[in-house]
């Protein structure tokens, strides 16, 4: 073979050896769909430990509040959009649970969460984190006015709290519900619609969600609202502390935790049915059982971990009044009711 011949010859294997890599398909990298709700958040280091770990790509799907998150998954159940569902709580459960959307799986790590956190005795979905839903109060305006706080639900009727505490409207908002739930674990159905008639009577004022509430009508937040009361969050003083602009130590908001005035949302996660990979949604719940995921959920979502072994932030260990004694109905109480109890409450409302 000539020099002329050797050239091209070795010119037509490389050229070829081009083209095959050309046409060699790249692999493609597995994904895990978690659909959530639009509050989810998580440190992207965590989401990326156990992409890395496992070879894959997680996908987050975020789906409007819980009550649009859940439709979806319904609505969508015959052929699922996603793996893993986070983020049902206890108010919306049982509905979940009578639609058939999960599959069961039992961690191990269960074994280390406190047992009042385990609604789901069949293990359908795992407990992640939990909040408690709270009256929260304008610290400094309470102490201009010489007025002690409230320590009792019964207490906001009294004239001197006429027109301090704004709620969301149960129908629109998750705290809001919450605290309508409240009202009727503290005064019984029979006697939940004379307190809101009361409350009405009394100056009580009602905004559709819960920003509006904190940002707009609450005075501790903004300095400007009318309302020196809100519900909200028993986590909303750390969270003052922590996005301060200018640094402070002391929130100018703190929480009325009294017995039966808080009531305690706890959120879950579940592998969807037939997704094709239950293993990986297996896999992930217990990461966001794991310490690391457990321990970044505080100043994330501004909830507490399940773990009671999970350490807490300084800001959440300095700031925050932990309820002792939350309300709390059955899931399936809940689900039986809660549109009655809602419509109830509008007919109250709205004479």
């Amino acid at each position: 073979m000539n020099r002329l011949n050797c050239v091209v010859f070795v010119f037509g294997l490389l050229l070829a050896s081009g083209c095959s890599s050309l046409h060699t398909p790249t692999p493609q990298i597995r994904e895990l769909r978690i659909m959530t709700h639009d509050s989810f958040a998580i440190s992207e280091s965590i989401i990326h430990m156990f992409e890395e770990e496992n070879g894959i790509k997680v996908v987050f799907m975020k789906s409007g509040d819980t009550g649009t998150l859940l439709n979806r998954a319904i609505l969508t159940s015959a052929s699922p959009e996603a793996d893993l569902l986070y983020g049902i709580d206890n108010t919306y459960l049982s509905r979940a649970l009578s639609a058939d959307l999960f599959e069961p799986y039992h961690s191990e790590i269960l074994s280390s969460v406190p047992v009042e956190f385990i609604l789901d005795q069949n293990k359908f979905v795992t407990p992640i984190d939990y909040g408690d839903v709270c009256i929260n109060y304008d610290r400094l305006y309470f102490s201009k006015h010489n007025l002690a706080v409230p320590h009792d639900l019964a207490e906001l009727i009294q004239e001197e709290y006429r027109g301090l505490l704004v709620v969301e409207n149960p129908a629109t908002s998750s705290p809001g519900l919450a605290f309508l739930l409240t009202t009727i674990q503290r005064f019984g159905e029979d006697g939940y619609l004379d307190f809101w008639n009361s409350l009405k009577t009394n100056g009580v004022v009602v905004v559709n969600d819960w920003s509006t509430a904190y940002y707009t009508n609450f005075s501790g937040s903004s300095g400007r609202g009318l309302q020196p009361m809100v519900v909200s969050y028993n986590t909303s003083p750390a969270a003052e502390v922590y996005f301060a602009e200018t640094p402070i130590d002391d929130p100018p908001t703190a929480s009325i935790t009294a017995p039966s005035t808080c009531f305690r949302q706890i959120e879950f996660a579940g592998i969807l049915k037939g997704t094709p990979n239950r293993s990986l949604a297996a896999l992930f719940i217990d990461h966001m059982l794991g310490i690391p995921f457990q321990e970044d959920i505080p100043l994330q979502m501004f909830v507490f971990p399940v773990l009671p072994n999970a350490t807490l932030p300084p800001v959440f260990q300095n700031t925050i009044s932990l309820v002792g004694q939350p309300a709390m109905l059955s899931p399936e109480l809940i689900a039986e009711m809660r549109d009655g109890w809602i419509q109830a409450w509008m007919e109250v409302m709205r004479k």
